[in-house]
């Protein structure tokens, strides 16, 4: 290549919630490092913004996920203490479901159960509410009667935003090399390593590391396209003046409320961190339509505010406004099963794909990245990612 700073031991594609984890991972272990992300990370046309993402211990998708979530919590604490910035705030988090035990997540038929059974295998305070309990606790639900309730004492949410911005100045200071605004156009798997080329330059690498978010289809290969769906989810922060004491963090937790069989799925939502013009975040997810990253629409319809507020605030919570202060959009890439893809890519010896994660991947995102490093400098991972591999995703209809 003939430049120095042209070749690295591993190249990071995409400096989101993964590739940011990734880099400082890479970096702090003394491997040479080149990151480059089309954009200026933390920024918002991606997955990995918004204030706010849920963490948790226990993990409703599957007790194979609950040793990243371990895992991460130790690193958001080192990093935290590395860095002196605030990242993760433990509010308690709260799980409601149909007592009858009808749940579902993220794929998952058994949301609320697996819940239970991971907090139980691996230790993870916690106790079981009944809809008195969860209603003397949290008056600011509207219960039915017949919920039941999970409630998680270390849970609560990270600082997207600040987490990606810490991870880059560490790794920075350990040396690694990040370019922003540049757009990798290709890659080429040579004999020997990587070649990848971008809008403003050629580059050549030992392993490649693909943490493209919703265009992680453009690097892929034709016959795994269809193996990711991005999915266009709108963020609301409505109005809670009159009532912002009910909702700061010390007397409301994260929560996820799955409805069962009625009202059209769930809603998920926050603490009012950001004094009483701030508003409160909540959100519903949403799988009707696919999108496409460049092609999203980035705008919010007040008949889109409407619905949302009609429909899933107002019947389930106390106090809060049909004012929206705030609301951004935020991009799921989904695979058919909802889970992660987090492997050498079959075709390519030296690539290494990590998906966006089917929008339940930040919590898990600082142990992914230290796996990462570790699959790309090593071959192998301190966690079992075996669940995550192609093969898996493969034996679903693509």
């Amino acid at each position: 290549m003939g430049q120095v700073d042209n070749f690295a031991d591993v190249l990071v594609l995409g400096l989101g919630a993964m590739g940011s984890a990734a880099t400082y991972q890479l970096a702090r272990q003394g491997a040479s490092v080149i990151a480059i992300d089309q954009f200026s990370p933390p920024h918002k046309m991606g997955s990995t913004h918004g204030d706010t993402r849920i963490t948790r211990q226990a993990i409703g998708e599957g007790e194979v996920y609950t040793p990243l979530a371990l895992r991460s919590y130790k690193l958001w604490d080192e990093i935290e203490k590395e860095t002196g910035t605030d990242l993760l705030t433990m509010t308690g988090g709260l799980i409601i479901a149909d007592a009858s035990g009808v749940s579902t997540a993220h794929g998952n038929a058994d949301f609320m159960g697996n819940t239970l059974r991971s907090a139980e295998k691996y230790g993870i305070g916690h106790e079981r509410l009944d809809v008195r309990g969860i209603q003397t606790r949290y008056p600011q639900f509207k219960l039915r009667g017949h919920e039941m309730g999970y409630l998680e004492y270390k849970a609560g949410f990270l600082r997207p935003e600040r987490c990606v911005e810490a991870q880059l100045d560490l790794a920075k200071r350990h040396g690694a090399k990040i370019y922003t605004g540049e757009k990798v156009l290709e890659f080429v798997q040579e004999r020997d390593g990587v070649s990848v080329k971008t809008d403003r330059c050629d580059y050549k690498c030992k392993k490649l590391i693909i943490s493209a978010g919703p265009w992680v289809s453009d690097f892929i290969g034709e016959r795994y396209k269809g193996l990711f769906k991005v999915y266009r989810q709108v963020l609301y922060w409505f109005d809670v003046e009159d009532s912002y004491e009910s909702f700061v963090a010390e007397k409301f937790p994260v929560f996820i409320w799955d409805f069962g069989t009625e009202g059209g799925g769930g809603i998920y939502g926050f603490p009012a961190i950001d004094g009483r013009q701030g508003g409160l975040k909540v959100a519903h997810e949403d799988y009707l339509e696919t999108t496409a990253p460049d092609q999203t629409r980035r705008d919010v319809s007040p008949a889109e505010t409407d619905e949302m507020f009609e429909r899933f605030v107002e019947p389930r919570l106390v106090g809060v406004k049909r004012e929206c202060v705030k609301v951004v959009i935020c991009l799921y890439t989904v695979t058919p099963d909802s889970g992660f893809v987090i492997d050498t890519h079959p075709d390519y010896k030296d690539v290494i794909i990590a998906s966006p994660c089917s929008g339940h991947g930040f919590k898990h995102s600082a142990a992914i990245g230290e796996a990462l490093a570790q699959l790309a400098t090593r071959g192998n991972t301190d966690i079992d990612i075996s669940a995550f591999a192609f093969g898996v995703r493969d034996r679903r209809e693509i």
